[in-house]
This record gives structure tokens, sequence and C-alpha cells, in this order.
């Protein structure tokens, strides 16, 4: 696939929706797919007739995660980075490969896109599992089917989940450490329970409701919208959301680095197969 076929960028009156196109891997964030994301959230915020943009998944599932075992993946491949906290990655040795990317891939454009100046809503159905959390936590709103389910299983690889470590203030401590203490699944009732999710609807209805939502949000006063969010996103982080995640962060890459001394694999010899074979409903 081209990187446009990887993400679609669609226009529903003052609404657009972001979809992300890979859904024989069950939407796998390779980081092609990754960059794709990111121009078509800057496309849709420079868009003066876009009000709000809503996130969503093509086929059964939002999101299986990051991409660690499908033909597409592509770690070793330099695209034209945006987010820009660190160099490049590729041609680095140890800690520094894989922390120059996932600084640049998974956190840095993960808070940026959280900081877009336009409501976004997730509409989520299937599985939104480990890198689709993230996916799904930067969105202002998140809107799942009854069908949809959730998990952060990266603790099985000995690492303190997922690099974009918004759990506690998306779950509360509790939940957030039973999710990763046992790598369980939940569903979206739980999800709703917890307050992560803000709505629940049947599959058939996620679009319709989904789409009815954002119409309402567009008509909003656009500056007033984009004050209000900004507003909300500094008391999260006044909460200490910033300042726990990069310290949650450098926790990540200790274990990976961990991994790699004891076992020879800085993903604990955990693949996609596997990790599958060991979820629990």
């Amino acid at each position: 696939m081209t990187q446009d076929e990887l993400v679609r960028l669609e226009r529903q009156g003052a609404t657009a929706v972001v979809t992300m196109n890979r859904p024989r891997y069950r939407n796998a964030q390779n980081s092609a797919m990754t960059y794709a994301l990111d121009s078509a959230f800057a496309q849709a915020v420079d868009d003066d007739s876009v009000a709000v943009i809503v996130l969503a998944g093509a086929g059964e599932h939002f999101s299986a995660g990051h991409d660690i075992g499908s033909p597409g993946r592509d770690v070793e491949k330099t695209f034209d980075r945006r987010a820009v906290l660190w160099w490049d990655h590729v041609g680095r040795a140890g800690a520094d490969h894989r922390y120059a990317r996932e600084m640049e891939v998974y956190l840095g454009m993960c808070r940026r896109w959280r900081e877009l100046p336009k409501p976004t809503i997730a509409m989520v159905q299937g599985a939104c599992l480990a890198g689709g959390l993230m996916l799904a936590w930067v969105c202002d709103l998140i809107i799942a089917a009854e069908d949809a389910y959730f998990a952060d299983p990266v603790v099985r690889m000995g690492i303190p989940g997922v690099e974009y470590f918004a759990h506690p203030w998306m779950l509360g401590s509790r939940f957030a450490k039973e999710i990763l203490f046992t790598g369980d699944r939940f569903d979206a009732r739980r999800a709703y329970e917890v307050g992560m999710v803000n709505r629940v609807v049947p599959r058939t209805d996620l679009v319709s409701h989904t789409l009815g939502v954002a119409k309402r949000i567009a008509e909003m006063p656009r500056f007033g919208l984009a004050l209000t969010k900004r507003a909300v996103n500094q008391a999260e982080d006044l909460m200490g959301m910033r300042p726990g995640m990069d310290a949650a962060f450098g926790l990540h890459h200790l274990a990976h680095a961990h991994n790699a001394e004891v076992a020879g694999d800085s993903l604990a010899g955990m693949n996609a197969e596997r990790m599958k074979a060991r979820a629990r409903s």
C-alpha cells in the first residue's frame, strides 16, 4: 500500500474522518501508517472547514497495537520526522536506536496529537490493544461499540506498559494496576464504568452515533473549543500526567535494555502470535 492508502481521510460535513486502513493486520501500527496518520491529522487541522476529527479503524478492529510481526513492519526505514524530539534512529546502535525511534513515533507523536486544537473522537470497535489504547487515549472522547475490548498486555514482555503511559489518568490507579498486572482484557462496559469511554453503543449504530456527537460539537465556537481543550489538558498535566509519562518512558526503556542484556531480545521473546496466545478474555 502507498502511505495514502494506509490512512483514509474523508469529509462528513464539518467532520474529518481519519481511518486506519490495514484491516488485514487489525490495523497494527507500522511506521508508515503512523506517519500517514500524522499527515492526515495535519491536513484536518489546516482545513478551516473541518471542526471535529474522528479517528477510526477499517474492518473488524480499531487497532491491535504496534506492528511487531506483520510483513509490513518497517522499523529500519527512515521517514520525514515531524515530532523531532530526537535524531533519526536508523543506523544507531543499542538503546540509542530504540529510544530515538520511540521518542518520535510513539511518545512524541501521541503527545502532539493530544494537543491538536480541534476536538477529536476515537470511534472504537473490536480490538483496541496496547498501542491502540494510545491512539484512543490521545482523543478527547471515546465512543465504543458494544463489541469493543481493551488491554495493555505489554507487562508480559517485562515492560511497564506502552510508551504513552496514561493509564492512571485514563483508568484510575487501582484499575490501571489490575489491567497491567494481569494483562487481561476489559470490555466496553467496564471501560465506561471507570470513565475511560464516554458512550457505548450497538455496533450497528457506532458510525451514526459518533458522527452525530461530532456534529453537535461542531456547532460550538471553534476558538472556544480549542481553548477549552487546552484548559482540560493543562489540568491533567498539573495532576502529573506529563512528568509521570516521562518517568514511565524511562522505565520502559530500562526494561527493553534489560531484556536485551539477559535474553538477547528487547521484547523478551514475545511476538504477535505469542502475545495473542497468552491473551485472556
